[in-house]
């Protein structure tokens, strides 16, 4: 084993599941009817089978008026239709037999529960089992403000007039908010959608389209009824957008909507969502089911994109590509994000899961995919995008707030909260371990089973573990090439300890239980001692908390490996695809260390990277004192390579953030000092341009940054430069992508430079662009500025409202805007929770942010007291918890490094 990476992947990790919360509020009455039903989920017994639905969106008067019938198969003799409605007002509702006779000849009563976003239509005559109905339900409301439901959206031209286009988000709980439907995943039906619109706009679904004359000038969009789908994932747009398209190889209409002006930005989209689509109906071995996809780029967005089937919409950033003003991450971005969502046409869906606890099953996997569809379709851009997704994972999972994988969320705002690191990046990752643990083959033909068993279906993580560990035996399933047999089995890395491994009891371990483990090493002469613990950073094992948080289950767990005697190193969880935290006991840091000294390119740039994380991570949790970390990454001044250079520097500059805004000026001094010594020759090296490859140009990028950002003079000498000739050609020279935001930066530190900057920004036609500018003008040292900047993000007319929580993270990232940012967030809770929803991402991001760099017991008391002020709200909030664990962890850790490296910088500066 001399030299050779020791792989053990450890899947051993015991169930604790949570029980599922159950209140019942008092139903509401109406008269002498009071409202039928308590649960927040519907009642099972009535299905919905195809919606047919006519909207008439106006943009002149913000407000659509609608009608839907609803085909409904009723299973339990009732007179109650109960099914949700949010924010509509309903003018009738008539319910008609199969042979559409009315059942009543009186408009039935129809009673509102809003707190639970449900109406229930009573019907005097009994609808009885086994029988279909028709629903008829008109109504009408205003076209929502905000990012939810059927809402409104502006942008404006380069002439400066304001064009408005309504669009839909409806995931999770929102198709509510556009017509009265049955929204919950398992409620799946075909979908007839019409829309009337004036000539002057175009409207899209999610199916092909045909258009007559009404009376007057109006037209009429009928949209092929669709397949088989879930509320969440229809949609409808009208807009005055202009296209690009493409035919896939197997004649698949793929095409690219974006603002008039924007159309030049289109073209890269489409030639990735093309190549896409082509490589997911080869490896799901499953056809796209809709004759065509079309990408839209809409100006309002809150998230990154979204998935609906046939109609997939993304933030211009997500989405739009120019040459010219966008750096190599934004194009990796569009690449990663297109990836997703078209993954997301199978792995959600084609097949949904049956609730939101499942969520994992969705988005785990479209992260998943991103990083497999883009190392098959663009093996240059790839990037070690999967390896800093389980760093992230492991960020958060390593604190007690994290959750299981799969956790119950019943309220809207807590299904809003399952869309967290943990669906995505903990969910990618525990794929990851189990592809490589199953082999590629069996893991894909394993997903190819999942998909055609449960196709325009539901399932649930078992589904996925039967599909996974299936042999032959279904006999709908002929084709050998996705099947094997159990005596294939032994081949397929699946005897272990001798007998058939129970795939479920082991993924069940790392489902339905929070955290990661931390596999502590002890070298025993000749054999390998290998423990498991719970790794957390906020609580030691010599805390009387530990115990608390430590269920015996995790460490009853021992194991011992022979490797015999001559083996001078052993590299556990060779290139991180374990999901796990590995630690060196006794002097196993400094034989890691000596060999990165001595012979680092005996470790795959994976494990050297992998080293470097956990030993930090370590540090962090007080299992390894800082200069150890410290002493492991002095090897880095060898590195070649990109992806360990970037996480030692990454760990410095976490460290270098949190010590800028404590009062600290020599420390702070001395590691600037010691970062520009150390990285001299990694920053001289860097050119002002875009050549190299896509991990060249990402060190490029931070690096300089860094460096102007220490205040390097010949980093600032060049920056300054550019941003003159910059400026004195009045926008018409383009920047090296790489370097703009670098040149911004250093450009806004001035009067005129800011000024500049915020005026480019309000004209500018390119996403990538403004969001460079933006992050330039969070950095100045001026707080009225930083005070302009929240201000004109809250009022959303120069800087969009989708970008605030963006605004405010790096605000709050700025020494001078630190508690700016955070007094910002608690004078405009209210505001903020209106706009963007309690569970959403951009309020995490903004509790996140803002209190993620406090770390004095004073910063910990101030954020307490916020929180007890909305606890109404914050109760229901995990990210309050998460806000509060971190301050907890930065306390700590400055308690226990502070000094250490104070001590190992002098010892550096001699």
């Amino acid at each position: 084993l001399k030299n050779k990476a020791f792989n053990f992947t450890l899947l051993v990790f015991q169930v604790a599941s949570s029980p599922s919360p159950t209140a019942e509020p008092s139903p509401l009455g109406d008269g002498n009817l009071s409202f039928p039903w308590s649960r927040l989920r519907l009642p099972r017994y009535i299905v919905p089978l195809h919606y047919h639905l006519l909207l008439h969106p106006n943009l002149t008067t913000l407000s659509f008026t609608g009608t839907v019938q609803i085909q409904i198969d009723v299973q339990n003799n009732t007179n109650w239709v109960v099914l949700h409605s949010k924010g509509l007002q309903i003018s009738k509702a008539t319910i008609l037999d199969q042979n559409l006779n009315h059942l009543s000849d009186q408009v039935l009563p129809v009673l509102h529960n809003p707190s639970h976003e449900q109406i229930g239509i009573f019907s005097p005559r009994v609808l009885s089992s086994g029988q279909k109905y028709f629903l008829y339900i008109e109504f009408e409301a205003e076209l929502a403000e905000g990012f939810y439901g059927f809402y409104k959206s502006t942008y404006r031209t380069s002439k400066g007039e304001t064009r408005y286009l309504a669009s839909t988000h409806f995931e999770p709980t929102s198709a509510r908010m556009a017509f009265p439907c049955f929204d919950e995943p398992s409620f799946k039906a075909n979908f007839s959608v019409r829309i009337t619109r004036s000539p002057e706009y175009i409207s899209l679904s999610n199916m092909p389209i045909k258009t007559v004359q009404l009376n007057g000038d109006l037209l009429e969009d009928q949209f092929a009824p669709s397949v088989t789908m879930s509320t969440y994932l229809v949609a409808f747009i009208v807009c005055d957008f202009k296209s690009v398209s493409a035919t896939t190889s197997s004649g698949v209409k793929v095409s690219i909507y974006a603002v008039p002006e924007k159309w030049m930005q289109t073209h890269y989209a489409l030639e990735v969502a093309v190549k896409m689509l082509d490589f997911y109906e080869e490896y799901f071995n499953i056809r796209y089911p809709l004759p065509k996809q079309d990408l839209i780029a809409i100006p309002d967005f809150q998230v990154g994109a979204m998935e609906n089937w046939g109609l997939t919409t993304y933030r211009e950033t997500s989405l739009l590509y120019d040459p010219l003003t966008s750096s190599i991450s934004d194009k990796l971005w569009v690449t990663m994000v297109i990836g997703h969502e078209l993954a997301h046409q199978w792995f959600g869906n084609l097949v949904t899961m049956d609730w939101w606890n499942d969520l994992w099953l969705n988005e785990g996997f479209a992260r998943y995919m991103e990083y497999i569809s883009v190392e098959a379709t663009y093996p240059i851009l790839k990037d070690e995008y999967l390896l800093h997704t389980c760093f992230v994972a492991i960020g958060l999972d390593s604190l007690n707030s994290s959750r299981p994988i799969s956790s119950p969320a019943e309220s809207p705002t807590q299904i809003e909260e399952m869309f967290d690191t943990v669906s995505y990046d903990k969910g990618a990752c525990v794929l990851h371990m189990l592809r490589h643990f199953l082999t590629e083959e069996v893991f894909q033909s394993g997903i190819v089973r999942y998909l055609r068993k449960f196709s325009y279906g539901n399932a649930q993580n078992q589904d996925l573990w039967d599909s996974l560990s299936n042999t032959c035996s279904e006999d709908y399933f002929t084709s050998s090439k996705h099947c094997y047999s159990s005596d294939q089995a032994s081949k397929n890395a699946y005897l272990f300890a001798g007998e058939h491994l129970n795939l479920t009891a082991m993924m069940n371990t790392w489902t339905l239980q929070k955290g990661i483990p931390l596999v502590t090493v002890t070298r025993k002469g000749p054999r390998l001692l290998l423990r498991q613990d719970r790794f957390l950073r906020t609580v030691l094992p010599s805390d009387p908390q530990w115990q608390a948080h430590h269920p015996q289950t995790y460490d009853d767990f021992s194991h011992s490996v022979h490797i015999g005697k001559e083996a001078s190193w052993v590299k556990i969880n060779s290139d991180m695809t374990g999901y796990y935290v590995v630690h060196y006991a006794d002097d196993g840091w400094d034989v890691m260390a000596k060999l990165l000294r001595e012979n680092h390119t005996a470790l795959s740039y994976k494990d050297r990277t992998h080293l470097i994380h956990n030993a930090f991570q370590l540090v962090t949790a007080g299992h390894l004192p800082l200069n150890k970390a410290l002493d492991l990454i002095g090897y880095l001044q060898v590195e070649k390579h990109t992806v360990p250079l970037l996480e030692g520097l990454a760990y410095l500059e976490v460290f270098y953030h949190i010590i800028e805004k404590r009062d600290e000026l020599t420390l702070t001094k001395n590691l600037e000092k010691y970062i520009l010594q150390f990285f001299r020759a990694v920053i001289d090296q860097q050119t002002w341009s875009d050549s190299g490859t896509v991990s060249e140009r990402r060190l490029r990028s931070e690096v300089l940054s860094l460096a102007c950002h220490l205040e390097y003079p010949p980093c600032l000498e060049r920056a300054n430069q550019h941003f003159k000739d910059w400026l004195r050609s009045n926008g018409t020279l383009n920047l090296p992508t790489d370097v703009a935001e670098t040149v911004f930066s250093v450009g806004a530190q001035d009067d005129h430079g800011w000024t500049s900057l915020l005026n480019t920004y309000k004209i500018s036609l390119s996403e990538a662009q403004k969001n460079m500018i933006l992050f330039a003008l969070a950095t100045t040292k001026d707080t009225d500025k930083l005070q302009r900047l929240l201000a004109m993000g809250l009022e959303g007319e120069v800087i969009r409202s989708q970008d605030l929580s963006r605004v405010v993270w790096m605000v709050a990232r700025n020494p001078k805007g630190h508690y700016l940012a955070w007094n910002f967030v608690k004078q405009n809770w209210d505001t903020l929770v209106e706009k963007f929803q309690l569970g959403s991402t951009c309020i995490r991001t903004m509790i996140v942010g803002t209190t993620g760099q406090f770390s004095s017991p004073e910063e910990l008391t101030q954020v307490q007291l916020f929180f007890e002020s909305i606890k109404e709200q914050a109760s229901q909030l995990r990210a309050t918890q998460l806000a509060l664990e971190n301050v907890q962890k930065n306390i700590r850790w400055v308690q226990r490094n502070l000094e250490t490296l104070r001590n190992w910088l002098n010892e550096q500066m001699k």
